[in-house]
């Protein structure tokens, strides 16, 4: 069985919401939009570390952005047939193995007293309430949080490991612990006669008793001394450390990041995520597992989440790398709308699946960043990403900040990015040359980057009445021109679609990036650059090698890119800076 979705209303920050799950699931999005309290609401009707208090409703649980009295949680199960779950929640499961838990808080308008019912049933119309979460036996969650004490937990858990070790031995290894535990006792004791006799230990303890004499005549009757106490052999092994040997030196374990794969290696071995369970169903919660772990790591971790573990797993993640372990129809995005978060797509969905073709089954490591942006910028390639990246700067608009990103779609094309940036419902803004091209096979030529754009309105957006009649008026006039350089009637047509094409956060550039710059107050310092070269020349050395070219010129030029901040140029990092300050208005 697996937790098919859930739907949330008046929750905390979800005021109407549906997401769906996966087998194993990633879960994204900004700081504070909800990803714990996503899982939060799962907790709380299956998590059997929450008391009966902790799951009673807070003033914080209810809806915040607009007045509530109440809010439910509902967790749909599908595939129900786990005998554990079929024999404990008997009448409540239906005949197409679907099952609904649901929690329901009240709050009095008056009184302010919150009350709360737990239902289950087969339908929305046929719960019914339960007095208590009596299934948690065999239908639960683990939950591992964020904030881990890695050095306290891993120090308790490892006893626990130890027992379940000594249960799980064979009689023979039994036999030959009990043996060496004798010899290792008798040794210790050895250890224990021999510490007090050390010249520094026996002058310390002589001091003290000397000492205590002359405060009371009591001491006399009694000796004090330092005891190793290491005769005690359980109390010995219990204070083992976990440490790394290395060249048969060991060393303590320090860093986070391996405290936390160590952290995460106990977890699972304590919860037997591995292994098969009949006697209950177990959904995994993980919060931020790369927590303090380098790039490689991260991503072996997403894969051992992802293939070790044996059961439906709800990870929480804000690494690129996490993501790019995980196929596309297990994201969910979570992002706030008009001051309610919503799931893309809602949630773990086909259409992302779908949108996510031309990629493979993993997602490259460029693609992955944009999955965390509240705006990605789409450009042609790195002599665009190079520049426009500078140019931000230049111009004060902080990306990271602002959470945008500049992506390249490197001959891939703008359409198949735009399929994942809409099935995730992240905004976007692209860039493109204004390309002039020969129609093959003829002696005429046609506006290719205008033509690319209109393809992506039609693809992408509702028809709209105004675009439509200037498409009717003015497309025929983008092609069919015998000359690379087009007629007046040609260009004048181009320029109000162009115009036009801006509506939909679509700008392309006069004829392409370098041709642009060189027309724009900079170039003085491209003739600088360039010395003694002609116009012509410059231009054409600025496509020969575009990254080359565009990497040595803001490396020494980079401030004088201020110029542009009211040059057309601009105008898409602009836009972008616009979605942002606009999402923000709508949260606030």
């Amino acid at each position: 069985m697996n937790l098919a979705s859930v739907k949330l209303d008046g929750f905390r920050n979800f005021k109407k919401a549906k997401i769906n799950f996966a087998g194993k699931t990633l879960i994204i999005g900004a700081n504070d939009v909800g990803k714990t309290n996503l899982l939060w609401a799962i907790r709380l009707l299956l998590d059997r570390s929450l008391s009966d208090y902790d799951i009673e409703p807070k003033d914080t649980d209810f809806y915040a952005f607009e007045e509530t009295n109440e809010f439910s949680i509902h967790l749909h199960f599908d595939d129900v047939t786990d005998d554990c779950v079929v024999s404990k929640l008997k009448g409540k499961i239906g005949n197409d193995n679907k099952l609904i838990l649901a929690y329901k808080a009240f709050r009095d308008k008056t009184t302010k007293v919150k009350t709360f019912q737990l239902l289950a049933g087969p339908t929305i119309e046929l719960l019914e309430e339960i007095e208590d979460r009596y299934y948690r036996k065999v239908l639960n969650v683990k939950y591992i949080s964020s904030r881990r004490d890695l050095h306290n937990y891993i120090n308790r858990e490892k006893s626990y490991l130890f027992q379940i070790a000594k249960e799980n031995r064979e009689e023979n290894e039994a036999t030959e612990d009990e043996k060496l535990y004798s010899q290792i006792q008798s040794e210790l004791k050895s250890v224990d006669e021999k510490i007090p006799k050390l010249n520094f230990i026996s002058s310390a303890t002589n001091t003290i008793n000397d000492e205590l004499a002359k405060l009371s005549l009591h001491h006399t009757k009694q000796k004090i001394i330092f005891d190793a106490s290491t005769s005690n052999v359980d109390n010995f092994i219990n204070n083992v450390s976990i440490a790394s040997k290395s060249n048969e030196q060991c060393v303590l374990i320090g860093g986070d990041g391996r405290l936390n794969q160590i952290y995460l290696a106990l977890w699972a071995s304590r919860n037997e995520l591995t292994k098969e369970s009949l006697k209950e169903v177990t959904i995994f919660c993980i919060e931020e597992p790369e927590a303090h772990l380098h790039p490689h790591q991260q991503r072996k971790l997403a894969d051992y989440l992802n293939s070790s573990i044996k059961g439906q797993v709800l990870l929480t993640s804000h690494s690129p790398q996490i993501a790019s372990e995980f196929s596309p129809n297990s994201l969910v995005r979570l992002f706030n709308k008009k001051g309610a978060t919503k799931a893309a797509s809602n949630g773990c969905s086909e259409i992302i699946n779908k949108s996510f073709k031309d990629f493979g089954y993993r997602l490259s490591i460029i693609p992955a960043e944009a999955f965390f942006s509240d705006v990605v910028f789409l450009v042609e390639g790195v002599s665009e990403e190079l520049f426009y990246k500078t140019l931000s700067k230049q111009l004060n608009i902080d990306l990271d900040r602002l959470n945008i990103s500049i992506l390249m779609v490197d001959g891939v094309g703008f359409s198949t990015f735009i399929k994942i940036l809409n099935s995730l419902e992240i905004e976007w803004v692209l860039r493109t040359d204004n390309d002039v091209f020969k129609i093959p096979k003829k002696e005429e030529y046609r506006f290719a980057g205008i033509q690319r754009c209109i393809g992506i309105y039609r693809e992408f957006f509702k028809k709209d009445d105004d675009t439509e009649k200037i498409l009717h008026d003015n497309e025929n006039n983008l092609k069919g021109f015998t000359k690379p350089i087009p007629e007046a009637v040609n260009t004048k047509s181009a320029s109000i679609i162009v115009k036009d094409l801006e509506l939909y956060k679509m700008y392309l550039s006069k004829k392409d990036l370098e041709n642009d710059l060189f027309n724009t107050a900079i170039k003085e310092n491209l003739k600088s650059h360039f010395k003694d070269l002609d116009e012509t020349e410059i231009i054409n050395e600025m496509q020969k090698r575009k990254a080359t070219f565009m990497y040595d010129f803001l490396r020494n030029n980079k401030d004088s890119l201020a110029k542009l901040a009211k040059d057309s140029i601009s105008k898409p990092l602009i836009t972008c800076k616009e979605i942002i300050e606009e999402i923000q208005n709508e949260t606030n």
